[in-house]
């Protein structure tokens, strides 16, 4: 007899999203494949009142009808969220108060029922920060605001990468090159529109090889891609263009994925991307990991599948 689950998904309204290739999409097509109750909500829905939480939750319907995503909501009820199975916190960033809130919520369900990822450790492992925890594997980094330190750090590394620390999707991304004459004003923009630090790395070339996606599900590493960028662009996104071509892991990439899989493990980090450039970790995502369906496509797998399944064999 199959398990009949109660899942919710936190996320961002499926109409101001581009559903074509979208992650969160083929998670729930999936679940509802399986004859799970698939309900939607957003942050702005969470409810605290007494110590229980509640959201005001829409049954989600959706399905792939020749190749298109098709969805619809059904009537709004307030339900209280430790009566369902799985939680999937599944909103894109930015990581801002409103996500650090709806982590502080839930966390007060986290005994009650799984949420995936753990909130609290999602609160604690923003993506350019957590890689940290890792830096043998890391390009050379500077997480700072003062001017002068990053001035030292380019006059060391001569071309570097600036990007908001909080920042994803390839967003506010610059390269600068060494005696680039743009850096100073790039710098200013910087500290004018970034209330927090940012982080600086040095230049690693071999991204015009790519940038690789991988895939870990409950520690296990089940698929990768390799994302080029697109010409004249140093971002390998594919937000901005970037191409996702098959790919497989090296050593390097095993061993990191080896080093890191029992600490996310240990946090409830279920379902977490990891991006490599040549031999270097950039970064950890374990708010809203995304490539699956690129990866299904290119190798001819279902990670939807193997998702559900762990967390049957979770629950």
């Amino acid at each position: 007899m199959k398990q009949k689950l109660k899942i919710a998904i936190q996320m961002d309204p499926l109409e101001k999203l581009d559903l074509k290739g979208d992650t969160t999409f083929i998670l729930g097509h999936e679940a509802i494949k399986r004859g799970f109750e698939v309900f939607f909500y957003t942050p702005s829905d969470l409810i605290y009142e007494n110590n229980f939480v509640y959201a005001n939750v829409k049954i989600l319907r959706l399905a792939l009808k020749n190749g298109k995503e098709i969805f619809s909501y059904g009537k709004t009820k307030v339900v209280k969220l430790s009566s369902f199975d799985v939680i999937l916190m599944r909103q894109d960033p930015p990581f801002d108060m409103s996500y650090i809130t709806a982590t502080h919520i839930l966390d007060k369900i986290s005994s009650e029922t799984l949420i995936l990822n753990n909130p609290f450790h999602v609160r604690n492992s923003p993506e350019k920060i957590f890689v940290t925890e890792f830096s043998k594997f890391m390009p050379k980094t500077l997480i700072t605001r003062a001017s002068n330190e990053i001035m030292k750090f380019k006059e060391k590394n001569k071309n570097i990468i600036i990007k908001p620390l909080y920042g994803n999707g390839g967003e506010g991304v610059f390269y600068v090159k060494d005696n680039d004459s743009n850096f100073n004003v790039i710098l200013e923009n910087f500290l004018k529109s970034n209330k927090e630090q940012f982080i600086i790395q040095s230049y690693i070339p071999e991204v015009k090889n790519g940038d690789k996606r991988i895939i870990l599900i409950d520690g296990e590493v089940v698929g990768a891609i390799n994302r080029i960028p697109a010409k004249n662009e140093n971002r390998s996104n594919m937000h901005v263009g970037g191409k996702p071509i098959k790919t497989s892991l090296n050593k390097n990439d095993k061993l990191i994925c080896e080093t890191i899989s029992p600490h996310l493990k240990s946090k409830g980090l279920f379902f977490v991307g990891i991006d490599v450039i040549g031999n270097y970790l950039t970064e950890i995502n374990v708010t809203s990991p995304t490539g699956i369906r690129e990866i299904n496509r290119l190798n001819k797998t279902k990670i939807e599948k193997i998702f559900w399944d762990k967390v049957l064999k979770k629950l």
